[in-house]
């Protein structure tokens, strides 16, 4: 499970999609972008293959949360 997910907007303007996030998994810390299709792509190593696919969704999730049901 992923710990103390952040996020933020990619952009000053916020009007253009785009996050920043991080989060810790495994006592490591782990960043990247995530982009307004939904692809991931890490700015630090990114997880353990045994782990990648369940973190992605997971970050996916937390996303559709935080950005998306919170504009409503």
């Amino acid at each position: 499970m992923l710990q103390h997910f952040q996020i933020q907007s990619l952009y000053k303007e916020k009007l253009l999609p785009g996050w920043l996030f991080s989060f810790y998994f495994r006592q490591q810390k782990f960043n990247g972008i995530y982009h307004p299709n939904g692809k991931i792509e890490w700015q630090s190593i990114s997880p353990d293959e045994q782990y990648i696919l369940s973190l992605e969704k997971q970050i996916h999730d937390l996303m559709i949360y935080h950005i998306y049901d919170n504009q409503r």
